[in-house]
Order: C-alpha cells, then structure tokens, then sequence
C-alpha cells in the first residue's frame, strides 16, 4: 500500500462526524503498552459487531477536531521489556488476527502511525485472554456485554442452515409443505422443469426448495413449515409472532409454527377498513384500504428473514388505531433502511442466509433489497405517510406503517400532482409532515416545485397546493440541523457569564431543538455540538464529568 493509499484512508476516517466503536483517534503515543493490546483487541471485537471489515486505530490526530497533528509513537522500535513490541502484542492476542502496522507521512512534517486491524471472525479477540469492546468510545471489558459476544460468536455461523439431527421430515407440518409446494411452483413458472415439479415427493421438493440439506432438517425448515409441537427442536431460539391490539380494545395472540402459514393468520386478525380521501379538485371522494396487505406481509416476513434468533426473543406486531409497528431483533446487518428506499441498494450478505434464501424460493420475500422500495411505494399509491424505520436499542429494528394521514395536505398533494412527483420529492415531503428535517438542496427543490413555502428555515406544504397547516419542519445546513444558530447561543452566553456548565448550556438549547426529538436526541446533538466547537471557538477547563466551558482566546 503506496503513502497515498494510507492519506485516503486517512481522509476517509477523518471525515466521520465523531470517533466511533471501529475507529480510535489518539493525539500521542499509546499510554502504555498494555492499553496499546486492549485497544487492538477491542477494536477488532467493535468492527465484527459494526459488519466492518477492519477497524481502525491512528496515532497523531486529534480525537476532536480530527486534525493531523503528528505523532511521536514509533511501534516498530518500541520494546516491552527485552523484547519487541509488536512481537509481544502479538504473541498476546488471541486468536492471531494479524494486523496490520502503516507509518504514514501526512506532510513534510506531520507523521501518522495506522493499525488496520480485522474484524474478529467466530469469537471473540482477546488480549493476555481478556476480549475487550469499545462501547461509543469507552474501552471496557466484552464479558459485560454477553449479548455483544453472542453476536461475535454467532459471526460467522449461519444458524438457520445448521442441522437439527434427531428431527425428521414428520416433524414439519404436511399442509405447510404443500402449500409451499405451491408458492414454489408459482414462482418457478417459466422454468423448463415446472413440469417435473408435480411428481416431487415432499423430501425432493424440500432439499430443491434450499428448505432442507440433503434430506436434513434445518433450523430453517423448522421455523417455516415445522409442526407447532416441534418448536422444542430449537429451543432456547423462538420463532413466534405476537399480534397485540392496542385501540379502545386491548387484546393479543401468540402465534407457532409453521411461520409460512402463520403469518397469513396475523394478517386475518389486522382491522383493514376502507379510508376515504376528499382532494379539492375532484367530485367524488378517493378510496383506499387503511394497509396495503402485500405490505403487511412483506414487513412479516422481513421480520422472519433477518430476525435474531441467537436474542431468543419473538416478534412483535402492535396493532393501534392509526398504525402497525413491527418489532424484531437484530439491527440492519447491512446499511441502514435509508439505503433502501430507491431500489437500487443490493445487500451483499445476510444474518439468515440459508432461511432467507428458502423465502425466496417461496415467495416470500426478494433478496434484491426491494422490500422496503416496495413498502415506499406502496404507501405512496395510497396517499399515506411513508413507512418509519428505527432502532429502540442497538439490537431491535422498530417498523411503523402508517393506516392514517398526518397531514391532510400531503396526501392531497400526492392525488392532486400524483404524476409529478418523484419518489425523491415524496420522501421529502413526507419528512415535512412529520417535521423531521430535510437538507437545504431538498427544501430549495421543492420551493422550486412550488411545492413548500416558507423562511427561515420553516417550511409548510404549499399554500397553491392545499391550505397551510401549522406543521413545520426544519431543514438543514451541510447535514447539520441550523447548528451555527446554536452554536452563537452558547458563546452569547459565555460572553455575557464568562463560562458556561453543560446543565446551563442543556437548560439553554433544549427547548429549543425541534419538538420531534426526544431528550436523550437533543442531549446528544448538543454533545455533538460541544464537540465541534473544543477546541476551536470554546475549550473545557474543567473536568469531563463537571466541564466548565470558556470561550478560546485567538
């Protein structure tokens, strides 16, 4: 790798908004040469648990301002003891992952040393056999987090493609398998061997639909087509849906195996009425069902695809009287759901690739990625809010589908201009309706349109489209929701009080962050604020647990 390769890499990671759990930023020399392993070892845990190839630890960058500032660190001659350092370090870590060691020279004068370190693969790495993990940016030790180990563990083992030995093709349900039969032969009809398929007994259909492995039960095939009474064979996993109504009426039901069938019994017990829609232009109302049934069965069966059986948890679905909300565990194991919404996003790997290729061969869901590009468009043709995507925990993925309109003027908007708009100016529009913020090209776009109006960074559905409500919506600037506005209160108040504590400056931008997030939102985004500003325009002369903020002297 050239010195140029190391700077691009090193810009790469310097553009990140902050340190994360894959990447350490480190101003001077380790701290010792102890800290210097725990950080390897923690590092490599951190980026397996992210989906990174490599994690990253630099010295000579400013772990705040993320300016080059040199190094005085030289890991190829430092010594523990009599021996070399890096032959120590990695005589100590465990399982060898062998990273690798850069010196990069930034400029003439600046100096930069880089460990591009493995993702730990199967289990965790450990150092002196202690596993560590970076937590945000905290280095501590991996046993205090079992739930983040099991994930490491379970890496690189597809636990829905593993065999299940003492269980046999009685053990699945046998309407299950000719139902899915069925599905297979549906999605299967242009095949040269359709034909063949009728003659299939259910042990050839089974291993020709990836369901079973050479005749073997998998985890899989239980989950899919298993007999309710066979749900012990993987045990302490769980594969059950729990439909609960959450309305004037307060009911729930669990639901067993077979998931193949089961998922169309949730849907039976969803209320899908019809909704009308009055557009100011037209004469007769415009009718939709309150959900898009394909939808529901699309987020059931993502939920089933890509859930995490090694939690041992169900999933959940909560009917409102507005709105379904999906929950599984198991984060996006790749990307985010915003990298999703166009189409064009293919995963390159899955958690469950044996199951989810078995709900292909089904029917059941597509492995293009195009679920939630579905999803998006469903809710589009039937004028209602776009899906919500989000993480409760770091381990739980939240799905909100919408059965109700926020604002009435969106949807006229979607009827009304229906042949208009592109889906990039949908989802824009929909982030207004629900005051979440939009970047300064989005809103300049739709003023564009003439479909918003409004200044200082307010924006409201068109008053030429439909009558302006009183919801609002933010926009920002560079991705950074108007933070020079809070940034110029926190150095007023410095200048009028010389210093500033962060429960005063807490006190003063709160009430002032947009309603739709929530206080541990708005805490973190004036941490983050905080963080742009040391060191350049205020510095902490206090402490990190009680800082105390005063304004730098250029």
């Amino acid at each position: 790798m050239t010195n140029q390769d190391i700077i691009q890499i090193v810009e790469e990671l310097r553009a990140l908004p902050k340190e994360n759990e894959w990447v350490e930023f480190k101003k001077g020399t380790a701290t010792s040469n102890d800290r210097l392993g725990q950080y390897i070892s923690a590092i490599s845990n951190a980026s397996c648990i992210s989906n990174q190839s490599f994690g990253y630890l630099i010295f000579g960058i400013n772990d705040i301002t993320h300016l080059p500032i040199s190094t005085s660190f030289h890991f190829k001659t430092a010594k523990e003891g009599n021996e070399d350092l890096e032959l120590w370090i990695r005589r100590h870590l465990s399982p060898s992952i062998r990273f690798e060691h850069f010196v990069c020279q930034y400029n003439e004068t600046i100096r930069l040393e880089i460990f591009r370190i493995p993702a730990a693969k199967a289990e965790p790495t450990t150092f002196k056999n202690t596993p560590y993990i970076r937590i945000n940016t905290s280095l501590t030790e991996l046993k205090k987090f079992p739930d983040l180990a099991r994930i490491i563990y379970n890496s690189e083992i597809d636990w829905s493609a593993q065999i299940i030995d003492n269980a046999s093709i009685s053990n699945l349900d046998p309407l299950a398998i000719a139902n899915a039969k069925d599905k297979f032969k549906e999605k299967n009809a242009g095949k040269q061997w359709f034909n063949e398929i009728e003659d299939w007994d259910d042990a050839t259909f089974l291993d020709k639909a990836k369901i079973t492995a050479h005749g073997k039960i998998t985890n899989a095939a239980i989950i899919l087509l298993g007999k309710p009474e066979s749900s012990h064979f993987i045990s302490p996993s769980v594969a059950q849906i729990t439909w609960k109504l959450e309305t004037e009426e307060i009911a729930y039901e669990h639901f067993e195996i077979p998931l193949f069938t089961s998922v169309n019994e949730v849907l039976k017990r969803i209320r899908n009425v019809k909704f009308k829609f009055f557009p100011d232009n037209q004469l007769i109302a415009t009718e939709v069902q309150k959900y898009d049934t394909e939808v529901i069965l699309e987020a059931l069966n993502n939920c089933i695809a890509h859930q995490d059986y090694s939690q041992h948890g169900r999933i959940v679905l909560t009917e409102k009287i507005n709105k379904l909300i999906f929950r599984n565990y198991g984060s996006f194991f790749e990307g985010t759901a915003e990298d999703y919404t166009d189409g064009n996003h293919t995963p390159k790997k899955y958690r469950n690739k044996w199951l989810a290729d078995a709900m292909v061969n089904l029917n059941m869901i597509d492995t293009l990625g195009l679920g939630i590009f579905k999803m998006y468009r469903s809710q589009r043709k039937r004028y209602f809010p776009l899906p919500d995507y989000s993480n409760s925990t770091s381990n739980e993925v939240v799905l909100e589908i919408y059965g109700h309109t926020i604002d009435e003027n969106y949807s006229k908007l979607l009827i009304e201009k229906k042949d208009d708009l592109s889906l990039t100016e949908v989802i824009l529009l929909d982030k207004i309706q629900k005051k979440h913020v939009i970047a300064e090209e989005g809103a300049k776009l739709l003023k564009r349109k003439h479909f918003i109006e409004g200044r200082k960074g307010h924006y409201f559905i068109s008053a030429e489209i439909a009558s302006i409500t009183n919801q609002k919506a933010s926009y920002t600037r560079n991705k950074g929701m108007n933070k020079e506005f809070y940034k110029e209160f926190v150095i007023q108040h410095i200048t009028n009080h010389g210093f500033a504590t962060r429960d005063e400056i807490n006190q003063l931008l709160l009430d002032k962050m947009p309603e739709f997030m929530t206080d541990k939102q708005k805490k973190k985004k004036i941490e983050n604020i905080l963080q742009e500003m040391a060191g350049s325009r205020i510095i902490n002369i206090g402490s990190r647990i009680k800082p105390k903020w005063v304004i730098v002297n250029n």
